[in-house]
């Protein structure tokens, strides 16, 4: 094939990408159109966006750089006949991978500075919006979301009047949102559940109850009775299973942990995550390296384990393995500091070695790494927001959540990466991660 076909080739496939990518960006733009419910309105608050980020134009024109115009026809070569039939070449057909990464990137590189930041973030809607306490998404989840592209938001039982009241706020912040939104609970069955404890959908046992049945299919059950559900009220990230073997009878996790081994907590846990992603809510699984073995709680201070690294890989390490092996793609790290693989007792979420080294290196974990909550008294009573922040991606973390003080964080990453202790690199890495899991079923439409 000549060099003139192959550009041919190419332009086709970066017209249909450009079209793809511009058709999503129209139907955004209709979406909040309507939501905003008048014409002059939409057209104000694009107005305003504009001035922040740069119009729709511009971003068209990025993007028409970015892949390239197609090439001009030239003249047909000398001998040949200018009339005959053009040659038929092959479509060029990309796979679904292929597809979905050129998807992302080419939003990514769309994205200005600041979403690119604010996108790492999962807050809680308070945090963002300043309000004591969010029941509904209006004007000021709105602006909120305007001004913090958020990568997602997490909600408490507060939150929580009842069923229709919860789905439309859900449903209204969806509308509000640039880009697509994490929308997350911590629902694990037994008592940790936010939506089944607020009366909405099927109660689930517990981990423990569950693990005590030794039976695989019976967590596959439980999870898919989980995301059932949370994806009827429009969540679409869960924060559990716990897949940490209870390694000390009294451990804090009690109730949480499918029970004691890295081979049974290993396996409930995956084929739990299984059943959550199978009603197309992602799972995030939790805490590595293990914080089973602990009985101080992290929530109210400094925890820490004597576990040696011989024991971690052993049964910890193990349990995991299995997860990620089952198809994991969102795993947090834990804030209990275990000196005997990070050699301090910082917490495991700002070591390098434990992120990046194991989980990312030795274990293979592609996906997502998350860090445990940034407001936990283990991490906010010795650090403040934009130095964990900032430490928790230097370690090899993708997603920062629950920041003690949300502005301070954002702004500290920010300037990390506008001063260079940040590369912009490192956070498109991040993204990618992040915007494969929310773009997923997209590729194909």
């Amino acid at each position: 094939m000549d060099d003139r076909q192959l550009e041919k080739r190419e332009a086709r496939r970066k017209r249909r990408l450009r079209n793809q990518v511009v058709s999503y960006i129209v139907v955004v733009l209709f979406i909040t159109a309507l939501a905003a419910g008048a014409v002059w309105g939409v057209r104000q608050m694009t107005a305003d966006r504009r001035e922040e980020k740069g119009s729709q134009d511009e971003s068209q024109a990025v993007l028409d750089d970015l892949l390239g115009s197609e090439p001009e026809m030239t003249q047909p070569p000398a001998g040949t006949d200018p009339d005959s039939e053009p040659e038929t070449e092959p479509e060029v057909i990309l796979t679904p991978e292929q597809e979905l990464d050129e998807l992302v990137n080419t939003m990514i590189d769309m994205m200005p500075i600041e979403d690119k930041v604010a996108g790492l973030f999962i807050v809680t809607p308070e945090s963002i919006t300043g309000v004591g306490t969010a029941v509904k998404a209006g004007e000021g989840t709105k602006n909120a979301l305007t001004q913090y592209a958020v990568g997602g938001i997490v909600y408490a039982a507060k939150n929580i009047k009842s069923e229709a009241q919860f789905k439309e706020m859900l449903e209204n912040t969806g509308l509000y949102a640039s880009y697509p939104l994490f929308l997350a609970v911590e629902e694990e069955g037994g008592k940790r559940s936010v939506v089944t404890n607020a009366g909405i959908g099927t109660k689930v046992d517990s981990a423990k109850s569950v693990g005590a049945q030794g039976d695989a299919n019976a967590a596959y059950q439980a999870g898919a009775a989980l995301g059932a559900n949370l994806a009827g009220v429009g969540i679409n990230l869960c924060f559990g299973p716990v897949a940490d073997p209870a390694v000390l009878d009294n451990s804090w996790l009690g109730e949480r942990s499918y029970g004691q081994g890295g081979a049974l907590t290993g396996s409930m846990a995956g084929s739990a995550m299984q059943g959550l992603e199978s009603q197309n809510v992602t799972s995030c699984v939790k805490y590595f390296p293990g914080a089973g073995s602990t009985t101080e709680n992290p929530e109210k201070g400094l925890a820490g384990t004597d576990r040696t690294e011989e024991q971690f890989r052993s049964e910890e390490f193990t349990a995991f393995q299995a997860v990620i092996d089952a198809g994991a793609n969102m795993i947090m790290v834990s804030s209990v500091a275990a000196p005997g693989l990070t050699g301090n007792n910082e917490p495991c979420v700002f070591s390098g070695r434990v992120v990046t080294d194991i989980l990312r290196g030795e274990l293979g974990f592609n996906g997502v790494i998350i860090s445990d909550s940034l407001d936990m008294a283990a991490i906010s009573d010795y650090n403040g927001s934009e130095e964990a922040a900032i430490m928790a991606l230097k370690a090899g973390c993708d997603m920062l959540y629950m920041p003690e003080d949300f502005e301070k964080a954002y702004n500290g990453v920010l300037q990390a990466v506008q001063d260079g202790t940040i590369s912009e690199e490192r956070i498109n890495d991040a993204l990618r991660r992040i915007y494969r899991i929310k773009y997923a079923d997209r590729v194909g439409e």
